[in-house]
């Protein structure tokens, strides 16, 4: 980890290995396609040998109360942000446009706030990244991840579209 100054501001710049990544990916149950830049790392997810979609859910929805309760991770709707977190997610989307249950793309910031910290405010280092991004790819196939509002992230478990109406 290193601390870049650039004017007056101060970022973290976490030095991830992509191989790392992929590996921790593959103990989790997924494929990983790892594409790297100086300021991000792009995943691209799938799980292959899983009959069922990714534990992506909508929290609006009532009959999602008992995902909802246990999960945690929540992911903005509207932007993909994985809350307090350096990740984002998207769908990934099939030839027609439908979303794909077995499959996500990631994006990793590697340049952060010098002042970003994790719930507890809890510091941000390699080490511990490695051990978050574990446990959100282990959330998405056991516990459940929460979609909170907007149409940018589709849920990919549990109803998937707005119910309709009972006339």
């Amino acid at each position: 980890m290193q601390v870049l100054q650039a004017g007056k501001h101060k970022f973290i710049l976490l030095e991830i290995d992509g191989e790392t990544v992929a590996s921790v990916a593959q103990q989790a149950g997924f494929e990983a396609n790892v594409k790297e830049t100086a300021r991000t790392m792009v995943l691209e997810l799938t799980a292959e040998q899983r009959d069922t979609p990714l534990l992506l859910f909508d929290a609006a929805d009532p009959a999602n109360l008992g995902w909802f309760s246990r999960c945690q991770f929540y992911v903005d709707g509207r932007t993909g942000g994985v809350m307090q977190t350096p990740l984002s997610v998207a769908n990934k989307r099939d030839r027609a446009g439908r979303t794909v249950g077995n499959c996500l793309r990631m994006r990793i910031a590697k340049e952060l706030p010098a002042t970003f910290r994790l719930p507890g405010r809890q510091p941000l280092t390699e080490q511990v990244f490695y051990g978050m991004l574990n446990n959100f790819l282990l959330a998405l196939t056991r516990t459940g991840v929460a979609v909170c509002g907007g149409p940018a992230v589709q849920p990919l478990a549990g109803r998937t579209e707005a119910p309709g109406s009972r006339n």
